[in-house]
């Protein structure tokens, strides 16, 4: 195997064993020597690629960062609505937080070094990318005329937020099904509304009754329904 080769395998095996030792002990209570020893290296080749656990921790972030990078890129990219876009966003975020244990590490600690707080810096980022696709979609009549972009980004990024928030103490909040769950109960889908001979649409029950619903932003109409049908399915811990 030609040193290079190896050495970034080694750097990779140091970078998730000093993850999943984060996960487990926290990163004040994770020594090197012990890190050394889950990557299965020798503590001079530890050193040899991080001279201090701090630039450890911080390779550790950057690798995690990096990979949410590369799924905010495919936000940018897709083609689709904010509110399927965004519902994709957190689907891909949410499964790769969940399988990858250095973004799943990387998201939680804060360098000493570092004032920013990783999170906060996210939740930003992502509020922006929300607002640049919800006020193109309104421009390109997407959506209804009288959506505030401002408004639905954030509900978008709260919604996204409080399911990585979840999911730390109960994995099942970062499923698939539970992020589609919670797009459907928010942004609920047409319903088809037959038309008659003439092209008027017929009203199921009495005047004044219940219209079909429409596509709203997710801030609107939400406060009433049961918190109870935002809980997702268990399925058996990983």
């Amino acid at each position: 195997m030609p040193t290079q080769h190896r050495a970034i395998q080694s750097r990779q095996a140091l970078i998730r064993s000093a993850a999943q030792s984060f996960i487990d002990k926290g990163v004040s209570a994770s020594g090197m020597v012990d890190i050394s020893r889950r990557a299965r290296l020798s503590k001079g080749a530890l050193y040899f690629h991080f001279e201090s656990k701090e630039e450890l921790t911080l390779a550790v972030r950057d690798e995690a960062l990096a990979a949410l990078r590369e799924l905010e890129e495919q936000l940018l990219r897709a083609p689709d609505p904010v509110l399927s876009a965004s519902r994709d966003f957190a689907a891909a975020l949410l499964d790769r937080v969940d399988r990858d244990v250095v973004v799943r590490a990387g998201l939680q600690i804060r360098p000493e070094s570092d004032p920013a707080s990783t999170g906060t810096l996210l939740h930003r980022r992502w509020c922006a990318l929300f607002l640049e696709k919800a006020a193109a979609d309104r421009s390109a009549g997407r959506l209804p005329p009288d959506t505030d972009p401002q408004r639905l980004a954030r509900a978008l990024t709260t919604m996204v937020v409080g399911l990585l928030e979840l999911g730390h103490a109960d994995r099942t909040w970062w499923s698939r099904e539970a992020v589609t769950d919670m797009w459907r109960q928010l942004v609920p889908t047409p319903r088809a509304v037959p038309a008659t001979g003439a092209g008027r649409p017929l009203r199921s029950g009495p005047p004044g009754g219940p219209r079909a619903a429409v596509p709203q932003p997710a801030l609107r109409g939400a406060a009433g329904r049961d918190p109870a049908a935002f809980a997702p399915r268990r399925t058996p811990p990983r």
